[in-house]
């Protein structure tokens, strides 16, 4: 393997660089401020040079730096396009360009986790990947039974690299507090930690994938490939054939686009319900269109368990927001940990960032797009200490509904999709409809 999990050393000297970096722009901010610059922009200058160095290493970097980047994609909208542009490249490019296992290495690890043997339980195996990931790549097979299977390996020692960044990241508290002070550093590293290491264990990743083709099984709407055979770092699964979601975005009609968009938020938001379980990485590539017209989902390891299906709160805040009733959407975010205690959130402000979130819920039809995106982070683009980004807070619970939230709306904005999304929310979200003997929510 070329890259990861790369030697040790390297890793944490890239991270060490984070905090040496802010202990310099720290000084160069108080020299400014004897020399008469204004606290303010003084302090706008750190947060900017603070942020630029921040999104540079996390995108230098895999594992679990490529995760936390990933769970802070709603406050690097807030950033200037000049500093999270070449982040944002950057992941892309590490996500796209995976470098393949060599094939030696792809017969290691099958001997080891099935056995010197591994080879009689496929009548064929290709040992070109079809597919590659952050911590695995993917080869087809034909199983014993003469099942076309998918044969997901993970790399040696993805799960040391993984881990290891995040006892780097743990350090980083102080720093990520000048860019984004109302936010629980350590509480979100500490579960993003814990998801990282289910990511890893592909025997938990089976029995979530397994649910979800159980409840799924004969379904109108949706088909989930079930699982063959699995242990910790090999997983097979059926085979599924269909157009990429990737290939809908680049040549789909409007028509498929719209059946695709509305499909896609249907799985979204009925999963809970019906497995108590969120698929937590909606990225296009984890989704097919099949010729049946079925949404066909990949990749379960990232799951968010919910076994009381989506939070309450969050669809009856949703309702009261839509009601017009801003104290107690801000005395609810504040009991749900959004808001912390010793920040204080101008209304009006606060009011100006939600209503993108929550339009296509007010609405009865409602069209995504790239520009409607764009100006939505255009109207939080600054650094600003007043800037309500910059005060919010990312709840431990909330950190994988966050992610399949803010990458569900890139995915919906890239498809163009117009359809009743409204219908889907009232349908599945708990706390959403105004039911009569609904309770009201617990204020204070």
């Amino acid at each position: 393997m070329s890259d990861l999990p790369r030697r040790a050393v390297t890793r944490s000297a890239k991270l060490a660089t984070l905090p040496i970096s802010f202990a310099g722009r720290a000084a160069l901010g108080l020299g400014k401020r004897i020399g008469g610059k204004s606290a303010e922009l003084v302090a706008q200058e750190v947060q900017q040079r603070t942020a630029e160095q921040i999104f540079k290493v996390l995108g230098e970097l895999k594992g679990g730096a490529m995760k936390l980047g990933q769970a802070l994609s709603i406050f690097e909208a807030a950033l200037p396009q000049e500093i999270a542009g070449p982040y944002r490249a950057t992941l892309t490019k590490l996500q796209e360009a995976a470098p393949p296992l060599p094939v030696s290495t792809v017969h290691k690890v099958l001997a080891e986790q099935l056995g010197e043997g591994w080879r009689e339980h496929f009548l064929s195996f290709d040992d070109r990947p079809t597919a590659a990931a952050s911590i695995g790549q993917v080869h087809k097979a034909v199983w014993h039974d003469g099942r076309e299977v998918a044969v997901k390996i993970q790399y040696p020692g993805a799960g040391k690299a993984l881990l290891g960044d995040f006892s780097q990241l743990a350090r980083l508290g102080k720093l990520f507090g000048v860019l984004l002070p109302g936010l629980d550093m350590k509480a979100l590293l500490g579960e993003l930690r814990e998801r990282v290491a289910e990511e890893l264990d592909y025997l938990r990743e089976a029995e979530a994938q397994h649910a979800f083709a159980l409840e799924f099984d004969e379904d109108p709407d949706f088909h989930i490939p079930d699982v063959v055979a699995a242990n910790e770092m090999v997983l097979v699964s059926e085979w599924m054939e269909g157009t990429p979601l990737s290939r809908i975005i680049a040549e789909g009609t409007q028509e498929e686009r719209d059946h695709a968009g509305l499909l896609f938020v249907r799985f979204l938001f009925c999963s809970p319900a019906r497995v108590g379980m969120l698929h937590a990485d909606p990225h296009p590539g984890n989704f097919r269109v099949l010729p049946n017209g079925k949404l066909g989902v990949l990749d379960f390891g990232a799951v968010n368990r919910l076994p009381e299906g989506y939070p309450k709160a969050f669809g009856q805040l949703t309702r009261i927001f839509n009601q017009g009733d801003m104290q107690t959407v801000m005395a609810g975010l504040r009991q749900e940990g959004f808001i912390r205690e010793d920040i204080d959130i101008d209304p009006d402000a606060l009011r100006a960032f939600l209503a993108p979130y929550v339009e296509p819920t007010a609405v009865e039809e409602f069209t995504f797009s790239r520009e409607w995106l764009q100006a939505q982070a255009a109207s939080v683009a600054d650094l600003r200490p007043t800037n309500v980004i910059r005060q919010l807070n990312l709840p431990p619970s909330y950190v994988l509904i966050h992610r399949v939230h803010a990458a569900g709306i890139g995915v919906l904005c890239q498809l163009g999709t117009t359809a009743r999304f409204r219908d889907e929310v009232i349908r599945w979200v708990p706390g959403f409809a105004d039911d009569p003997d609904d309770q009201p929510l617990p204020i204070g």
